[in-house]
């Protein structure tokens, strides 16, 4: 699929040592050439990285240039000096793109723990600043640099054409692991050239996350950094967007975060099934999520699959101890289309057909009906595979 960028933004990446591979890019900068709209949702880990606490500070505003991305090194757990290095960050970013250092907002990912590496960071930062484009490579260049475990780099485009004017929206992000939300999960950000005030898009943008990003998980370890940002710098049209339009634009922001966020589980560190969840019939949002979510996060539904193994008792069991009342009575449940489950009692199915079915498909879908409400949802998840612990193990060594 092509991508672009909105009208007026600059992007690239490259590699200054962060990363031992000297081929994989490390650091990247986003920079708008007008001031922008930014709007940011983050971790609710108490423990939280320095670069979120930066962003917090400035999101949302109305006045935002760009984002200076480091990866290799979550700047974490890393106390006043972890402050102020990402202070820094944005400062030698703002210095080199000539902007304000308050101007710039800040991502970093990685081992957490470390001090980053400043000298290292200051000359890449200002290197990638010379060589800022608008084509495929410095896009990709860019994501990538937000990159650490992921297999691909994820970057997504979509028009819209509304009756002022289109617009378009680019959206990056990165996870592999750690991915256990609860605000967004991993790193995200989304550009547009679109007028959107910083308030209308930092409510579209918390609302979106909950029916996306929150909507994943591969293991359900909440990231010390996870953040994702929206930058709306207006240049398509002089008019805010308002009305029906403003409102087609969160459809289109919604659909690109969706595909976004799948793109994640996807990429899950050794997995071999994309699991979706989809729940009907629920009481509520929180009730439908807080059950598909007990259910991705389980160890034993994950191996059931990875397996092959159409062990509907984990599943079933799994929704039973989130802690959402319901009426047993009234579920069913169907993997890949098959009944295996119905109104409390087990079915008669071919075992095999079923296997065969999850074994032979990356995806899985999971789809169990409640009988206490009127409530939809999708979570999407993977399977836990002996590849996906070995990796995880040796991360850090």
């Amino acid at each position: 699929m092509s991508v672009s960028l909105p009208k007026q933004f600059q992007v690239g990446g490259l590699h200054c040592g962060l990363k031992r591979n000297p081929n994989k890019q490390d650091v990247a900068i986003v920079l708008s050439e007008r001031p922008a709209a930014a709007a940011g949702v983050y971790t609710t880990n108490l423990v939280f990285a320095a670069p979120v606490a930066i962003d917090r500070e400035r999101t949302p505003g109305r006045s935002l240039r760009g984002v200076v991305i480091n990866s290799g090194n979550a700047n974490a757990c890393t106390g006043q000096r972890g402050l102020e290095d990402a202070r820094r960050m944005a400062a030698i970013a703002a210095e080199a793109c000539g902007c304000q250092p308050e101007e710039m907002l800040v991502l970093s990912t990685g081992i957490i723990g470390e001090f980053l590496p400043m000298e290292k960071i200051d000359a890449g930062i200002r290197r990638v600043a010379e060589t800022l484009g608008r084509d495929e490579e410095h896009m990709v260049a860019a994501a990538r640099g937000m990159m650490t475990t992921d297999t691909f780099h994820k970057l997504i485009s979509r028009r819209l054409d509304l009756p002022s004017g289109p617009v378009t929206l680019t959206g990056f992000c990165k996870g592999a692991a750690m991915i256990g939300p609860n605000m967004a999960t991993m790193l995200g950000l989304v550009l547009t050239d679109a007028n959107v005030p910083a308030e209308a898009a930092q409510a579209m943008l918390r609302e979106i996350t909950e029916e996306t990003f929150n909507c994943i998980s591969v293991e359900g370890h909440m990231s010390t950094n996870d953040t994702v940002l929206l930058l709306a710098n207006g240049a398509a049209s002089s008019e805010p967007l308002a009305g029906e339009e403003l409102a087609a634009f969160q459809r289109e922001l919604l659909l690109l975060c969706t595909e976004l966020a799948k793109l994640i589980p996807l990429d899950g560190e050794g997995t071999d099934h994309v699991i979706e969840i989809q729940l009907s019939g629920c009481r509520d949002r929180a009730a439908a999520r807080q059950i598909a979510k007990t259910i991705a996060e389980s160890a034993l539904v994950k191996t059931a699959v990875a397996g092959a193994d159409p062990n509907w008792g984990r599943i079933v069991s799994a929704a039973g101890y989130a802690g959402v009342p319901f009426d047993p009575s009234g579920v069913d449940l169907h993997v890949n289309g098959h009944l295996l489950y119905q109104q409390g009692a087990p079915v008669a199915f071919d075992e095999a057909t079923v296997s065969r079915s999850i074994k032979d498909n990356h995806d899985t879908i999971i789809d169990l009906r409640f009988s206490e409400g009127q409530t939809s949802l999708k979570f999407w998840t993977t399977d836990l595979t002996t590849e996906y612990v070995r990796l995880n193990a040796d991360y850090h060594t």
